[in-house]
Formats: C-alpha cells, structure tokens, sequence
C-alpha cells in the first residue's frame, strides 16, 4: 500500500531545521531576495504542472501572474530559470480553493502559460490538470478524505466546468487516510500504471462558446488559403474544436505528431482556418487566445473510433486533451458532423467499436438498438501516444444532448514544498509575513475569475 505522501511545505517564519538561516526578523522573509510560495508539483493526465492554494498567492491578478511566470521561468523557451518544461502540456499551474457555494468542495482556477511569452490564460478548461485536483487538494489540507474513495465536486472557475471526481484514499499504517498513487489504472501517454482517477463531467456544452454547436450547425464550410473551401464541425462540449479532415487538408491524419510540428505549411492553414472559425464560433478574434483548438481526423487505425491530431493551439498535442478528446467523441456521435462522417465512411474493420451513429448502435449483449435500451457510448479516441476512451451518455429524448461525460485518468504527486521567487514579485502575501503555523488559506481568497462566477 502506498504510504502517505502529505507534505505541509515550510513557510516564511516557520522555525529552520538544522544549518538553515533564520527568516529576517525585519520582514519575515528568509533572507536572499527570495519569498518562499507554498507549492505541489503534480502530474494530471498527461499534464503536469505546480498547484498552489489560493490563499498562499498574491490576491491581484497581475501580482498573481508575475509570481506564476517566476516560477515557470517564462518567457524563455527553455525555461531554464524555472520549472516548467519547455512545452505547453509542462506550462501550466493550478490554482485551488475551498467553496462556499452550495454542492461544490473545491473550485480550481487553470493557467495556461506559454514557455516564450508572458500571459497567463485563465480562459481555457485543461481536463488532465484537473484530475490532479482533488490529490492535491488532500496533500495541502484543503480536504479530509471521506472513505476508502473520496469524491469531491469541483467547479472549474475558467469556464463554470463542474466535474465529480473520486480518487482512492485508503488508511494508512498511521491511522490517517492518504491519496493512494500506485495502482493497475493505465493511461496512454504516461509510462507505467497508477491508481485510477474518476471524472464525470456534469454539464459541459457550451463551455466557452454559447452552445455545444456554436454556429448552429454540425457543419460549416469555410475558405483555407492555398486550399479552398473545407468542411468543418465547430463545436464544445467542455472544449472549443474545430473539427476538419484531415485529407481535406492534404494529410494523412497519421503522421507523428514531430513530423506536424515542423510542416510549416500545415500549420499555416491550420491557423487560418482557426481564425476563421473563431469568428464563427462567436469567440471574435482568437490570435491571441489558446482556443479553439484544431482537431484533424481521419478513419481509426487502430481498432478505435476516429484518428485524432489535435493542435493546442499551435503545437501538435502529443495525445490529447481531456476535454477534447470528450468533444471530438461528441462530435463522433452526433449525425452530420465532420468526425461522424469519418466514422460511418469508415470499413467495418477499420472503424472499430463505438463507430457506429447512436442513432443505429446496438447494445452488443441484448442486441436491441440503444434507443430501446441504454443510451451510453463508448467512444475510443486514437491519438499519436494511444487511445482515449470516453463514455458518453445521451439524451433518448434529444441525441443532440450529451447527458455525461466520464473518462478515466491518473495523477501523482512528484514534488512538494516551495518555489522561491523574487521578493519584489511575490509582494505582501493575503495573510502577510513570518507566521509559525501552517493554517488553511480561508476560502473567498482565489481570484478575480471567481468572482466572475
């Protein structure tokens, strides 16, 4: 059984342990031009990234943004001044807070950063980061486990995303309950096996657009540059896509994802076509945003559902979000879209399971058409690193609307204690300097983002 993990990082003030200066006495902060952040490093999905709680940052967003930069060494493309890892699934932080509202635990603020430049996007949903969430939340004492599994409620603050999520929380030798980390649960995209993260997705249409179909349609047809008018599907369900063959845009749709990142042309009117389609979508201009992501798809290869390479928005992901992978298995299953065209042109041999429209599946162990018997699919969607099966519950009354959306991930903790960052960014902490305990950040502390909620 894996042992716990807890960590209460030191803060500014606490007493040293041996060989370690004392804090100085004239503003609490250890000396050297530094203020240590409480911080996690955690992996989520096949994310990673430092989560801090809320309270133990800087309540200005702008203060807020120059402590995350600092300690993701942005912008330099190497990152060498800090720990991100020189790509945008290793440039991400979360943020974490207790909830006041009525049914919700914990309410999560996503940040995007980029390794060459300086923002902070606090728009876009991450659903690998958030499976790293509740871990967390366990390891910092925002929440007592509850049982053998603890499953908590969290609202995404990025988008108003709310997503149960249950994580293994056995007793341990010590008589406390801990997160469990080792376990069978295996994820393409991350080496070896882990205990299993539970995500259901409670209502994800229209995360950042208006609707699950933002224009209104299952399919737009639009003008590429150097290519003509192509068809795509723009649509959200949990997050923005743009959905297009990728034979109508001179692929195969199965190239390695190295091999997209240096064609040069590809990307050229891949970022044509979001542009475009983001004034489609009602998202206005989106050369500065990280949404909506590209998505090229093609038959499945590997006895899945459809081929997937999906663009963040301008790298070529090396799997594939959570969220868009729950989007494009939407997309699959609705009648008319880009993807279900792919899936039912398909061979038999080549489509796989869950290839079929919901409108013609069959329950494989009753043999009656899903309309006269269960409404849950499963769509397995291929990536460059594997596949990504997501569950997916439609309405027998509507099977334009997706009811769930449950998926499976993992998480581990990597790394607990502190980032140090320049005393001139961290400015006065919410709770100020030189304190000796360790209490909970009080809720009401995480963000402006909050608020707009």
């Amino acid at each position: 059984m894996t042992q716990p993990t807890t960590v209460r990082p030191q803060r500014p003030g606490d007493t040293p342990g041996p060989g370690q200066d004392r804090p100085d006495p004239a503003d609490g902060r250890p000396p050297g031009g530094q203020t240590a952040v409480p911080c996690w490093f955690l992996r989520g999905g096949t994310s990673r990234g430092p989560f801090f709680r809320a309270g133990d940052l800087p309540a200005a967003t702008g203060d807020r943004d120059a402590v995350l930069l600092s300690v993701m060494g942005s912008p330099d493309p190497r990152q060498i001044d800090g720990i991100g890892g020189a790509h945008p699934l290793t440039s991400k932080a979360g943020i974490v807070d207790r909830s006041e509202r009525d049914g919700v635990d914990l309410e999560f603020l996503f940040c995007q950063l980029q390794p060459d430049n300086d923002t902070v996007d606090t728009t876009p949903n991450c659903g690998n980061m958030l499976a790293a969430v509740v871990p967390f939340a366990v390891e910092s004492g925002l929440l007592v486990p509850r049982g053998d599994t603890t499953t908590a409620r969290v609202l995404t603050l990025n988008t108003g995303l709310t997503a149960d999520i249950t994580v293994s929380t056995p007793l341990g030798g010590d008589g406390r309950r801990h997160v469990a980390y080792g376990g069978d649960a295996r994820i393409d995209g991350v080496p070896g096996t882990a205990a299993p993260v539970t995500i259901n997705f409670l209502d994800t249409a229209g995360s950042v657009c208006a609707s699950l179909l933002p224009t209104g349609h299952v399919r737009d047809r639009v003008e590429v540059a150097g290519v003509g008018q192509v068809d795509v599907t723009c649509i959200d369900n949990g997050q923005p896509l743009v959905i297009v063959e990728a034979a109508a845009l001179g692929r195969t749709g199965y190239e390695s994802a190295a091999a997209l990142n240096t064609d040069d042309e590809l990307k050229a009117r891949v970022e044509d076509l979001r542009l475009t389609c983001g004034e489609l979508m009602g998202l206005g201009d989106v050369s500065a945003k990280n949404y909506p992501k590209m998505t090229l798809v093609a038959p499945a290869a590997h006895g899945g559902t459809i081929s997937t390479r999906s663009f963040i928005p301008r790298v070529c992901h090396e799997s594939i979000g959570v969220l868009a992978a729950v989007t494009a298995a939407t997309a699959c299953v609705l009648e008319g879209t880009v993807a279900h065209q792919v899936v039912t042109a398909a061979s038999p041999g080549t489509a796989g399971r869950g290839a079929t429209p919901a409108a013609d599946h069959t329950d494989a162990a009753s043999g009656t058409p899903a309309a006269a018997a269960a409404v849950d699919l499963t769509v397995s969607v291929e990536h460059p690193s594997g596949e990504f099966s997501v569950q997916l519950g439609l309405d027998p009354a509507d099977r334009t609307r997706v009811t769930k959306s449950a998926l499976l991930r993992t998480a581990r903790l990597i790394m607990a204690g502190a980032a140090m960052v320049p005393d001139r960014l961290a400015g006065p902490l919410p709770h100020g300097p030189g304190r000796t305990d360790t209490p909970l950040p009080p809720t009401g502390t995480a963000s402006p983002e909050k608020e707009q909620r």
